[in-house]
């Protein structure tokens, strides 16, 4: 079956379904949803099977969900019909959620359901929960109503509005004026509930040391308290704000005025926050140990990883080191393991030249760390996704565990032909082998966790549970530090190190490396630059990537044989 994913962008649960549906055998390609002639020429050349929609912002068009069949993804249960969905049951505090595939039709989310999955709401971001419940139930119901379409034997459903067991309703947009925050009154759960909803997009609008601004990373700042609404605290980037029954930690603003830029909230009010007391709690760096095994948690906003982030992660590292453990396990975040240096700092540098090139030499300098420990071993635990120079990050270690579900993206190109570092070019073709490390590297395609074992990025696959629930990889990690072969595995590790030193030594992969990335910051070639801001001012594609959008060189090569069959 040739399924075409039309999409706003290639987002988190699109590239999350192009990984499944691939690996099980789907002929897969990808249109961005420019506008309707795009769209119709799209599904013209791929003359596809099913047209598959998990992240739409406009109504396909009507003569083509008439004549081929659209199957659009809405994250919402069974009735629910809306663009503000998760929004609203983030919101309102639902216990319970879901996934509804159903087919398009001239009215929104009201066509005939396919399939449907729901999941227990957890207390977390919007975001948070699409990455992963989200993701995870649309999987399930995707493949359900591919089953059923495939035999045939299942006849769709309406969600009729008379229907008793149809719970959803229909809900406007949520807007600004649904989710202000009253600090003089709301408690810390509400508080939380309604920035929540908003993250990532679009933040809740408030007013910060009396400036316009957007609020995002929201946790509870368990035992701080104030007068309502005063600022309080500061931690990590973080600030501390009082509720009407305790405070809330806000890692992340945005100005009103900036449309694009999310940055640490002691960033953007550096002077104001200079003046608050520093206290622990908000905590993205922390460790743990639990008899022989270490385990370094580092869970940064959206998994980006700045100057100042690298350097207290590998002071934490050091710190680890110190410790008499056998195994030390790196744990990244639940949602985001890494995606490599922070484009949104370098973006608000006053030379981003001159900060891409301070925060790739510091994750550069953790990576060498990683690499070069050879007293224990290090494994990367990866609930989360990963990529960029993420993923790099993660192979430094020894070995690399992953949780099914997780998408890798092994490749910088996309971000204007970056080159990247991080000893890529020494840890891929080590674990790939330098045939499949080219492949990986020039496809730009997203990698599931089955295909990166395959090419031998992945060594062992993390139960579901630990997604919420670190003490299953501590647990894993317990075996690994009790085995009987631990001793003769230390030794070969330092052997296998110390001969790959004498092949060719470290520093001359990195010098080699940066010496492309220089001309990435500092080149005539603005590429990297432009991409940069596209990305983080989300800049809309004007066209489908060719590695995406297999269609369009197949469609042309079909168009020129044609051509050369009729002797034009």
């Amino acid at each position: 079956m040739r399924i075409l994913l039309l999409v706003h962008s290639f987002n988190s649960l699109s590239q999350r379904l192009h990984v499944e549906l691939t690996e099980r055998g789907y002929e897969v390609s990808v249109e961005f949803d420019v506008n309707d002639a795009v769209t119709r020429e799209a599904v013209a050349l791929f003359d596809p099977d099913l047209v598959l929609a998990p992240f739409l912002k406009r109504a396909i068009p009507e003569d083509i969900w008439k004549n081929r069949r659209c199957l659009i993804v809405h994250p919402g249960i069974v009735g629910d019909r809306g663009p503000s969905a998760l929004d609203w049951a983030v919101l309102e505090g639902q216990t319970e959620w879901g996934v509804t595939v159903l087919e398009a039709e001239a009215e929104m989310d009201a066509g005939p359901i396919w399939a449907s999955a729901s999941f227990p709401m957890r207390a977390a971001t919007k975001s948070s929960l699409y990455r992963r419940e989200v993701a995870d139930a649309a999987v399930t119901a995707v493949f359900e109503a591919l089953e059923r379409i495939e035999s045939g034997a299942v006849a769709p459903r309406r969600p009729e509005r008379d229907d008793p067991a149809v719970r959803g309703l229909a809900r406007p947009p949520c807007r600004q004026s649904d989710r202000v925050i009253d600090w003089a009154t709301d408690p810390t759960d509400v508080v939380l509930r309604k920035i929540r909803s908003a993250d990532g997009t679009p933040g809740i609008r408030d007013r910060l040391f009396d400036r316009a601004v957007r609020l995002y990373d929201a946790h509870p700042a368990e035992g701080l308290a104030g007068g309502p609404g005063a600022v309080i605290a500061r931690c990590d980037g973080a600030i501390a704000r009082a509720t009407s029954d305790g405070a809330v930690w806000v890692g992340h603003v945005r100005e009103e005025l900036d449309k694009a830029l999310k940055l640490p909230a002691t960033h953007v009010f550096a002077a104001e926050s200079a003046a608050l007391p520093e206290v622990p709690g908000y905590a993205p760096i922390r460790y743990e140990e639990d008899g022989p095994v270490g385990l370094l948690h580092f869970d940064f906003y959206n998994g980006a990883m700045s100057t100042a982030q690298c350097e207290a992660l590998r002071g934490a590292y050091a710190q680890a080191l110190a410790r008499p453990t056998r195994v030390l396990v790196l744990t990244g975040g639940p949602d985001c393991w890494s995606n490599g240096i922070h484009l949104g700092l370098i973006e608000a540098a006053d030379s981003p030249a001159d900060e891409s090139w301070r925060n790739i030499n510091a994750i550069d300098d953790l990576a060498r760390d990683i690499i070069t420990t050879t007293d224990r071993l290090v494994v990367s635990a990866l609930r989360g996704n990963a990529g960029a120079g993420g993923v790099f990050l993660a192979l430094a270690a020894d070995e690399l565990w992953a949780r099914e579900g997780v998408v890798f993206n092994p490749h910088y190109k996309d971000m204007g032909n970056l080159y990247g570092s991080e000893y890529w070019t020494y840890l891929l073709p080590r674990r790939a082998g330098a045939e499949n490390a080219q492949r990986v590297t020039q496809a730009r395609l997203p990698m599931g966790v089955t295909e990166a074992h395959r090419l031998g990025l992945v060594d062992r696959l993390l139960p579901s549970s630990s997604a919420h629930d670190p003490t299953a990889t501590a647990r894993l990690a317990q075996t690994l530090a009790m085995d009987s072969d631990f001793e003769a595995r230390l030794a070969e590790k330092r052997r296998c190190r110390s001969a790959d030193e004498a092949d060719k030594p470290l520093a001359a992969y990195r010098a080699e490396e940066l010496a492309c990335m220089r001309l990435n910051f500092y080149g005539f070639d603005p590429s990297y630059h432009v991409a940069r801001y596209n990305f983080i001012h989300k800049i809309p594609k004007s066209r489908t990537p060719l590695t995406l959008a297999r269609h369009r060189s197949q469609g042309h090569h079909r168009l020129a044989r044609a051509m050369l069959h009729a002797g034009t």
